[in-house]
């Protein structure tokens, strides 16, 4: 029995040797598959060509959100009140930094503008230069009278045609200090309004709209300086804020119309949980320097528009001075082109510049959604109501 018990235990000894030939020419044939396999994909490789829907979003974004050669839409307003506008333009590069460009509007009302440009960016470091020169006619401004209890009933409107040639100098720091400095030829023919209201002279005289029945042409210096950290750009913001001062020099030749106007702007964007609320608060003050100057009826501080007082036709209040405050609670359904908010405005008109107070505000409150970059709001659209009642909005820019 003795043998018997021992032939077992020589195959299993024996196995090892046994199978160990046929395991390493398996492992070799495996890496000689998995080798020709890895030769064969590597003749096989192309460049990377992106899909039909890539090459779509990727032109939609260069054509609406960044600086292309060539045609692109133009995304603007001809001036406030104008209503739904379409634009294009077309840019060339003459330069590395250096382009020219020609571009136009039209709106629903028609309204129409054209201008030339041409720019140089980083010239040095952190300036830019631009020179443009251009043409508008805003066929039917709205008028309503000077002053902040003037009557819906009391509409009118003008044609106002303006041709305008200029410069401006911007320059940013190595942080977020930022300067303007510009001027600018304007010249103003104001005509028979076209709308259905009334034509303003039918309405008002020289006394109740100053300057009526003349066209002025200025010579206007610009000067703005002040802090600018909004992020990622101030055309699209979730945090960040703007904190400027602006001066406006109108000079008439004829010394008649001449007059100097100050701005104070504050814009401040609050992020919480992560940019998926934003709370976003702006303030404007608006006032013209010499009680003795007589400025222009179009050219009055005006509240009324998709940018400031929401819920009220453009150009529903004008006066000497104006205050305007508002309010925003955003939140982020998607971050890549949308956002919605609710808002709230107030803000007054005011002849003396005694009443810059809180008190008789005009106010307003709505809800919006903007369709936007990650530099630019090229389509927002909001609901409003005030005390006149309610306003719908279509605007291409943000609303601050």
């Amino acid at each position: 029995m003795t043998p018997s018990l021992r032939v077992p235990w020589l195959w299993v000894a024996l196995v090892p040797y046994l199978v160990a030939p046929g395991t390493a020419a398996a492992q070799e044939t495996r890496a000689a598959a998995i080798a020709e396999a890895q030769a064969e994909k590597a003749q096989q490789l192309r460049p990377y060509e992106p899909g039909t829907a890539e090459r779509i979003a990727s032109g939609f974004k260069t054509r609406f959100f960044e600086t292309p050669t060539g045609f692109y839409p133009w995304f603007s307003s001809v001036y406030s009140g104008g209503g739904f506008t379409l634009g294009a333009g077309y840019r060339q590069f003459y330069g590395d930094r250096t382009f020219w460009d020609a571009r136009g509007l039209l709106s629903i009302k028609g309204y129409k503008l054209f201008e030339v440009m041409t720019s140089s960016l980083g010239l040095a470091t952190g300036v830019d230069l631009h020179a443009v020169g251009g043409w508008r006619d805003a066929t039917q401004v709205a008028f309503y009278g000077v002053g902040s209890d003037t009557p819906l009933e009391g509409e009118s409107n003008f044609r106002m045609k303006q041709s305008y040639v200029g410069a401006i100098v911007r320059a940013r720091g190595s942080g977020p200090v930022v300067a303007d400095l510009g001027i600018q030829y304007e010249d103003y023919g104001l005509e028979e309004g076209t709308g259905v209201s009334p034509s303003i002279e039918d309405v008002y005289t020289s006394d109740s709209a100053p300057g009526l029945g003349t066209s002025p042409h200025f010579l206007r210096l610009t000067m703005m300086g002040g802090i600018d950290w909004r992020s990622p750009a101030a055309g699209y913001a979730r945090r960040g804020g703007l904190y400027a001062m602006t001066f406006d020099s109108y000079i008439d030749p004829d010394s008649t119309y001449s007059f100097d106007r100050l701005q104070a702007e504050v814009i401040q964007h609050i992020p919480i949980l992560r940019e998926n609320w934003v709370i976003s608060l702006r303030g404007v003050g608006r006032t013209t320097i010499d009680d003795d100057d007589v400025v222009p009826y179009f050219l009055l501080p005006a509240l009324g528009s998709g940018s400031t007082l929401r819920a009220y036709p453009s150009w529903r209040f004008r006066d000497r001075h104006s205050l305007l405050l508002q309010g925003e609670w955003r939140w982020i359904p998607n971050r890549l082109f949308l956002d919605m908010a609710i808002f709230y405005d107030a803000g007054k008109v005011m002849s003396r510049r005694a009443d810059f107070n809180f008190e008789e505000l005009k106010q307003d409150v709505g809800i919006g959604v903007r369709f936007h970059s990650a530099l630019a709001t090229p389509l927002r659209i909001e609901l409003a109501r005030g005390s006149e009642g309610f306003n719908l909005v279509f605007s291409g820019a943000a609303a601050f």
